[in-house]
């Protein structure tokens, strides 16, 4: 039926091409929608820039907390899984056939097409939740970097001897500033240019963050670190040892965290042939596949180069002081990819908001109003709404600076509801695939286990937490 209702849309349009009324149809979709322009190419850059986040920095970190066996074979194990069920919810974009099936635009259309009922809610709080707190940990991640910049300086006239200390609560307001001004962007087609300069910064800074780790590590004579990684001693009990290894598998999850924008990404991708599930297929096997071997390749070099001592920020956690002005560079590469990344993360949570609230008050002036003014478009509800959540964002990570313990807790808590359980039930749904068949029992054992390497992340994710607010005064920055 869905197939049907597909060519009845796309039947006129084409009439009216061929009689001559190109002029309005050449610019719509079957579904009366601008036409959409994105490819393999655009949808990749999207994906990198949402992936090849400020995770990559504290890779290093985590493989030294899991040695050098378990740490590598925990990124491929997450790069494996996040892989494939990206590819399962690819499949879910268009709800009946692949090519002329009713389009899902967001990630909670898909789940209200596929599951309907109480996992809607349920969903729509994990990825909100989720995406809300990426806005905050890039807020705080940026105004660290920031700070950096200005200690590299420091530590360059003063000698290492010296503390630098500085709050970081200027940098995130002038974050905060910012990102005010591009949020004003509708939406993601006309921030395609922002998601490839994006891109390009985070392979400048993750570059400099590697070939500091292979001069580092040239300069040692060797590679440093153990097979099963930093050892239990007077530094580290075995408690914490735990913990912190349960943490690393939650820092390493929240470095591959994008399923939740996956479906926002594929509504960019042309209309068929070939399907977009076949173009976002292949723009996530060269996506994750490039983040991978950059995350591999980052990852060991940094805990090569410093062992045990691995700093959980590689290029602010200063073990590296010079050259200083390259540092500056990579810190400077990583606050503008955060500021294109942040807005990657925020527009589904933008469009969510606006959509309720055009639907609940269709002829409200306030908020149907606008005025365009190059690539931004201003209403006055945007302008407020948009400028009170980064507002909101910015204050939150202000009050916990220490927010890089929270990473950890971040990508435990949304990994398995977003980038596992849901893609599976939806998957099964769509497919048909009958319960207790062999396939299913594969993909629910796939299920299960995410789930249990989530709690047990959470769980040393938030033990640091607490260790963390013991010593805490809020806004001291």
């Amino acid at each position: 039926m869905a197939a049907h209702n597909g060519m009845k849309h796309v039947a006129p349009m084409e009439v009216s091409v061929e009689a001559g009324n190109a002029g309005e149809a050449a610019w719509l979709d079957d579904d009366g929608r601008a036409r959409r322009t994105g490819t393999m190419w655009t949808a990749s850059a999207h994906i990198i820039t949402a992936v090849i986040g400020s995770g990559v920095l504290s890779l290093a970190w985590a493989i030294a907390q899991l040695g050098w066996v378990a740490g590598p074979a925990a990124m491929l194990l997450f790069a494996f899984v996040t892989y494939y069920t990206a590819t399962l919810l690819a499949e879910c974009y268009r709800t009946g056939d692949p090519s002329t099936g009713k389009r899902n635009y967001t990630y909670m259309d898909a789940v209200r097409a596929n599951l309907g009922g109480p996992k809607v809610a349920f969903c729509g709080i994990i990825q909100y939740a989720n995406l809300v707190g990426v806005a905050i940990g890039y807020t705080i991640a940026s105004s660290i970097s920031m700070k950096a910049i200005r200690r590299a300086g420091c530590f360059h006239q003063n000698g290492h001897g010296d503390p630098c200390k500085s709050s970081s609560n200027p940098y995130m307001l002038l974050f905060g500033a910012v990102q005010i001004l591009f949020s004003q962007i509708p939406d993601f087609d006309q921030i395609w240019w922002l998601s490839i300069v994006a891109a390009v910064m985070s392979f400048t800074y993750s570059s400099i963050g590697l070939s500091l780790g292979i001069a580092q590590t040239i300069s040692n004579g060797g590679f440093k670190g153990s097979l099963t990684g930093i050892s239990i001693g007077a530094d580290v009990t075995s408690t914490q040892k735990v913990w912190h290894s349960l943490q690393a598998f939650g820092d390493i999850a929240f470095a591959y965290s994008f399923s939740n924008i996956l479906i926002e990404i594929q509504d960019t991708i042309k209309a068929p042939p070939p399907s977009e599930a076949k173009v976002m297929k292949k723009a996530t096997s060269l996506s994750v596949a490039t983040t991978t071997i950059f995350y591999m390749l980052c990852g060991c070099m940094g805990y090569a180069s410093f062992g045990d001592a691995a700093p959980d920020n590689l290029l602010t956690g200063f073990g590296f002081y010079e050259p200083f002005w390259l540092l500056d560079v990579a810190n400077v590469a990583i606050v503008v990819h955060l500021v294109g990344a942040y807005q990657v993360f925020c527009q589904p949570i933008f469009a969510f908001v606006e959509r309720r609230a055009n639907a609940a008050w269709p002829g409200s002036a306030f908020i149907t109003r606008e005025l365009r003014v190059g690539p931004f478009a201003l209403s006055v509800f945007r302008l407020t709404w948009r400028s009170a959540f980064v507002c909101l964002t910015t204050v939150v990570a202000m009050l916990l600076p220490f927010f890089g313990n929270v990473v950890g807790l971040l990508g435990a808590v949304s990994f398995w509801p977003l980038t596992v359980y849901f893609p599976v039930e939806m998957y099964i749904r769509q497919r048909g695939v009958p319960r207790g068949s062999t396939r299913w029992i594969c993909l629910q054992t796939l299920s299960v286990t995410c789930l249990v390497v989530s709690i047990a992340a959470a769980a040393g994710s938030i033990a640091d937490v607490i260790d963390a607010l013991k010593v805490y005064r809020p806004f001291s920055g």
